[in-house]
């Protein structure tokens, strides 16, 4: 059986991201699904994608801290508090700041997770550097890495108060005072500064443009779900997409999913049947209740087909070896899959309260019962191969309750940032924007699809995976990755060049 190669998969500390996708401190019940996030795929076996043909590519980072100002929007006396934000800088092709040359700065957002995994995994700035000759600069989101505010994450995380400074807005104005920071040290206050990000780090960068239009010249924002709120976009819409890449991949292995689910309940309805389970699946500790075997299959197969990536293309890779088994056992085909996706090992974690909750889970499950509110659910039907399980704000409301003592905020998003009637609203208002996605990604559901304006562009592929645009590139990508990133390239060329005739036309730099 043929299992997934290592280079296809990005970033290290798996057992720490895992716990950050699967929010293992929550026993939710099934209505109530938590979404992934993220430029990795989290619970396979994985080494980072590294650098080509570049042994000592760390040597060309610099870490910094920055004394980031706790709360940046009053002016309570603890609001001046500081916390150190760790910031990385790579100057090593840049072609200087100063009153003549204002080479570019591209800065790379930091999500829900440590800084450091961007640098081997985020190609798209090392890669483009010479380019532009341009100063790379990656700041870690705070409350997550080594940025975490008052002192230790026990600390930090001790209540509602102390997690309330965690916010998209607290994290863009941290970004806003670093790059400003840095271009102050670099003199480089001319030079036009480029945010990228993927996942929720592309979503901030759409929203950092919007918002700091005067520091960011223009954002690319990769597989950024900006629309997946407030019912701007369905709530099943990324459930869909899991079962089209599934389906399109093979229909007998989309029809065999489709059966287990009832299989799993018939088998579990028998005496012994939980004991049955686990040995059926090699469950690292017994089942006691089918919830979290179907969880465990419905996160698997949705890692699946949002990082189906080339070379390997983990939902091809899945569904040949359910469609391999013996076709007159469902549960057994099913295994086959896990093994294919996970690799053959003595056991398999399937618990959804196996291991304590570790902290970028928390800090990440504070983001989205707070104003991340992500409204996905299996809406059932025909063109599914997933259980109906809408989403229900009640049951995620007393999840959110019974762990933080919040209430979610589901509206904030789209009044903070807007979503509703987003073309209209920012057609001529905003620009300098792309909004690259690949359409296998689920997360594309939530995406924007359409240009809105000449200047706010989305790039689509129709093979694309999430955020696959800005992961270092590989010797086996295929041409319309290529083409995809070309495309980017260009548009944010235009955007440089628009900008230095600007600077001469305002009298800012001298024309040569």
């Amino acid at each position: 059986m043929k299992t997934l190669s290592q280079p296809t998969l990005i970033l290290s500390l798996l057992s720490l991201l895992l716990l950050l996708f699967l929010l293992a401190q929550f026993p939710p019940p099934a209505q109530a699904k938590f979404s992934r996030l993220g430029v990795h795929r989290p619970r396979s076996p994985t080494q980072a994608r590294r650098q080509p043909d570049d042994d000592d590519v760390e040597s060309d980072f610099v870490t910094f801290y920055y004394n980031q100002t706790l709360d940046h929007f009053n002016y309570r006396p603890e609001s001046y508090t500081t916390f150190r934000q760790r910031y990385i800088v790579n100057v090593k092709h840049w072609g200087g700041g100063g009153a003549t040359t204002n080479a570019p700065i591209l800065v790379y957002f930091g999500l829900e997770g440590r800084i450091e995994h961007a640098l081997e995994n985020i190609g798209f700035l090392t890669e483009n550097a010479p380019h532009f000759k341009a100063l790379l600069l990656y700041i870690e989101h705070r409350y997550y890495g080594e940025s975490v505010p008052f002192g230790s994450w026990e600390k930090a995380s001790r209540n509602a108060a102390s997690l309330g400074y965690l916010t998209s807005a607290q994290a863009m104005a941290d970004y806003a005072a670093v790059i400003l920071h840095v271009k102050r040290t670099h003199s480089a206050g001319n030079s036009p500064v480029i945010v990228v990000g993927g996942s929720y780090g592309g979503m901030l960068a759409s929203w950092f443009r919007l918002k700091y239009p005067h520091i960011a010249l223009g954002a690319l924002a990769s597989s950024a779900p900006i629309l997946y709120f407030d019912g701007v976009k369905p709530g099943g819409g990324y459930y869909s997409i899991v079962s089209k890449d599934f389906k399109e991949a093979s229909e007998s292995c989309y029809k065999t999913i489709r059966k287990s689910w009832v299989e799993i309940e018939r088998v579990a309805s028998k005496r012994n049947g939980l004991s049955i389970l686990s040995k059926k699946f090699k469950t690292c500790s017994r089942l006691r209740r089918t919830f979290d075997l179907k969880d465990y299959l419905d996160s698997l197969y949705s890692e699946a087909a949002q990082y189906d990536e080339p070379p390997d293309y983990p939902v091809g890779i899945v569904c040949s070896a359910i469609d391999g088994a013996p076709n007159d056992d469902v549960l057994g085909q099913i295994f086959a899959g896990v093994v294919a996706y996970m690799g053959d090992s003595s056991c398999y974690d399937v618990a959804s309260d196996s291991a304590p909750p570790a902290p970028s889970a928390s800090a990440w499950s504070w983001q989205m019962c707070s104003e991340l509110v992500f409204p996905i659910g299996h809406d059932g039907g025909d063109d599914t191969m997933f259980p109906p399980a809408p989403f229900d704000l009640k049951s995620f409301t007393k999840i959110c309750r019974s762990r933080f003592g919040i209430v979610p905020q589901p509206h904030w998003v789209t009044t903070f940032y807007g979503g509703h009637d987003l073309k209209l609203a920012l057609h001529r208002f905003a620009s300098n924007i792309i909004f690259s996605n690949g359409l296998r990604d689920p997360y594309s559901s939530g995406g924007v699809l359409e240009n809105i304006s000449d200047s706010i562009i989305a790039v689509s592929t129709i093979n694309g995976s999430h955020s696959l645009d800005i992961l270092t590139s590989m010797p086996s990508d295929p041409d319309w990755l290529i083409n995809q990133r070309k495309t980017e390239l260009e548009i944010i060329g235009r955007w440089l060049s628009k900008y230095y005739i600007d600077l001469v036309q305002f009298k800012l730099l001298p024309s040569s």
